[in-house]
């Protein structure tokens, strides 16, 4: 079991793991070895996710989700096979303890009077700079 917050754990059955070549700059074995990995986690069926937390992280995911509800996640940011390894695990458990934590509702609030002040003010400061600019004749 994998822990991302105190009440989610993911088995690691759940997770799948591929190693493909990496596109980019590496020199040599950029050709020979597959070091990049495709991590691929089953977000509509995950046992381990609440149903809140899934529909956040289905909707955080974005495009990286597919039709079937898999969200993919590809590293290939370091040249090792177990650092994109790393790298993509993090990632993916980054995802979920952002989706594990409910958005705060906005309670719309008014501009205080002196805001309201300050900003007529800049705007009349700035409504005298440009009048200043105007009407002057060019000496080209």
């Amino acid at each position: 079991m994998i822990p991302v917050t105190a009440k989610i754990a993911l088995d690691e059955r759940e997770i799948d793991e591929q190693f493909v070549r990496a596109s980019g700059p590496g020199g040599q074995n950029v050709n020979k070895l597959s070091t990049a990995v495709q991590l691929r986690f089953d977000v509509r069926h995950s046992p381990s996710l609440p149903p809140e937390v899934r529909a956040r992280l289905e909707r955080l995911a974005g495009a990286r989700l597919t039709r079937e509800g898999v969200l993919v996640i590809i590293a290939q940011r370091h040249r090792t096979q177990g650092r994109n390894r790393a790298d993509a695990l993090e990632r993916l458990l980054d995802l979920i303890r952002q989706a594990a934590v409910a958005p705060i509702k906005r309670r719309p609030t008014r501009p205080t009077k002196a805001s309201r002040e300050r900003r007529i003010e800049g705007k009349k400061r700035r409504s005298g700079i440009k009048r200043l600019r105007g009407g002057r004749p060019s000496m080209d």
